[in-house]
């Protein structure tokens, strides 16, 4: 199956230019990218970056994005620049853009691995067993070719803006090129916004104006699980959060802002 992005060939693994490919197609508008693998290239950049300065291995600790503008399904380019170097703590910055204009700012605090394995534990209730999950079809909810290529999905909804999902992954990132579990956890996360809609998005529109992503670890390859909750305000603003897991437990956490926009 193709991936959702080809890095284009005029200079190899340096080549910052890539080419989405129609699995890219949103929610909101299926003309334009969702924003979820975009996302997941910018964090795959910071690594690839990191990788070729540094001898010295770092972890992602925080990804927070601010999306700037749409995204149509054309080519973009992401560059990456040091903000605060560091040998055990750094922060970058990485851009896609479209033809000169900005869509989307990334900024990653990278940190240096230490071994605190037995100071490791959370608080956070455990997600649901799969099988006891029902199976569902996101794309009965949403169009766009991103939802109906984003694999199996299961969900124990509690209640409008409460649930419990699982999602398999089934498409690659970058077309022949080796991606992180975290580049791949990042090109996933921002469907938490649509997991558990409060309303029918056919009624209220409900954009997020960006996510930030915390890590307490790097995610297992497999399964996301997603506890997300989503609560809107009395004048126009919401707030998507959700706690992410692997097979292993709690992987991090990850917050939207929402633009709450009825149809009239």
């Amino acid at each position: 199956m193709p991936a959702y992005f080809e890095r284009l060939a005029s200079e190899g693994v340096n080549e910052t230019r890539f080419q989405p490919t129609a699995f890219t197609g949103g929610a909101w508008n299926v003309t334009e990218q969702h924003v979820a693998p975009p996302i997941g290239l910018l964090a795959h950049a910071i690594e690839v970056d990191h990788a070729a300065r540094s001898p010295q291995p770092m972890q992602l600790s925080r990804l927070s994005v601010d999306i700037l503008g749409v995204i149509p399904i054309d080519e973009v380019e992401v560059t990456c620049r040091v903000l605060r170097p560091g040998r055990s703590i750094e922060l970058v910055e990485a851009t896609l853009a479209q033809g000169g204009r900005p869509a989307l700012s990334a900024r990653a605090w990278l940190l240096h691995m230490r071994d605190t394995e037995a100071l490791a534990g959370s608080a956070h209730p455990a997600m649901p067993p799969r099988d006891a999950i029902e199976r569902v079809d996101p794309s009965s909810a949403w169009p766009g070719e991103f939802i109906a290529t984003v694999g199996e999905v299961r969900r124990r909804q509690e209640a409008p803006g409460r649930a419990w999902t699982w999602i398999l992954p089934a498409v690659p990132l970058l077309e022949g090129e080796p991606v992180s579990t975290t580049a791949r956890l990042a090109s996933l996360i921002d469907i938490a916004n649509g997991v558990t809609p409060r309303v029918d998005p056919r009624e209220v529109a409900f954009p997020n104006l960006d996510l930030t992503l915390h890590l307490v670890r790097a995610p297992e390859d497999g399964w996301v699980g997603f506890d997300t909750t989503v609560t809107f305000g009395a004048t126009g603003l919401g707030m998507t959060h959700t706690v992410l897991h692997d097979e292993r437990g709690v992987v991090g956490s990850v917050v939207q802002s929402l633009t709450v926009r009825p149809h009239r």
